[in-house]
């Protein structure tokens, strides 16, 4: 098969015990960096999976706090000079003339880690600055829920291929998968899926579930907020950052959502109860 944006082809030998080893044709998972520059100037590198490179910009861009309205981005486009313009690596984002970019701060605003040694509140009051806590009323069906890991992985056609990519995906409270996205890095994942949202709609996403294949992280948590989701579920765990930063911004947050239970580790207001309509 042809190599794709994707995927790409390597041949490889393979062993199994037993077996005589042979030479075969494997996919992997393309990874290769991408620029993004706004009025010009460099304001991150990031590897990612080629594909909806328009929309990680732009959800980049959102969780960092440079753009609010769909209004504030007028056009991103590929870089038409030197040596970027040749890779096509480098994307430009230009905004209107009314939104102020504080580059410095940028530089700043990277939020801690869980290597970083700022305490976990006042990590999470940073973040409020730029976004505050959701007060979404949405109210979800466990049964819903369940259900939505089947749609993920049923979706998931790179990774079937492949076995080495993230994904992340917008669901509405009804359970209809909205959008899709899979890549190398999984918080690259999550800012393409909120990036399609910003430039397409519906934003804010007061009333969806933002569904991750791994596990849940502060930064995924805090890119959740930056669009206004009050639901974040999760195949696998969160961390302890992840579910305080959940407790102190109003968001549910559901780990191990797999076969037929989870963990709700905050937020269970928003799980509709037996009897209740969700």
């Amino acid at each position: 098969m042809p190599d794709s944006p994707e995927i790409v082809r390597a041949e490889i030998l393979r062993w199994r015990k037993g077996e005589e080893p042979r030479r075969e044709t494997d996919a992997l998972a393309r990874e290769e960096p991408l620029e993004i520059r706004v009025r010009g100037q460099s304001v991150a590198v990031t590897m990612r999976t080629p594909g909806h490179d328009a929309e990680l910009a732009a959800g980049f861009l959102l969780t960092e706090g440079l753009v609010q309205r769909r209004e504030d981005i007028i056009e991103i486009a590929p870089c038409q000079q030197g040596e970027a313009a040749q890779l096509g690596n480098t994307l430009n984002v230009f905004l209107a003339p009314s939104v102020v970019v504080d580059f410095e701060q940028l530089t700043r605003h990277v939020f801690a880690s869980s290597s970083c040694g700022l305490c976990g509140k006042a990590t999470i009051e940073s973040v409020h600055q730029h976004f505050p806590p959701v007060t979404s009323p949405v109210c979800i069906a466990p049964e819903v829920l369940l259900r939505l890991p089947a749609k993920l992985a049923a979706q998931q056609t790179t990774f079937d291929q492949t076995g080495g990519l993230h994904a992340a995906a917008l669901f509405t409270a009804a359970g209809e998968l909205l959008v899709l996205r899979e890549d190398v890095g999984r918080h690259n994942a999550v800012d393409k899926v909120l990036g399609w949202a910003f430039l397409n709609g519906p934003f804010p996403l007061a009333d969806h579930v933002l569904l991750v294949s791994g596990r849940a992280s502060f930064e995924i948590m805090q890119k959740a907020l930056a669009a206004r989701v009050p639901v974040v579920a999760a195949v696998s765990a969160p961390s302890s950052l992840a579910v305080e930063f959940a407790q102190r911004s109003g968001q549910t947050l559901v780990g191990f959502l797999r076969g037929a239970g989870m963990n709700i580790y905050a937020g269970t207001e928003r799980l509709a109860q037996p009897g209740e309509s969700a």
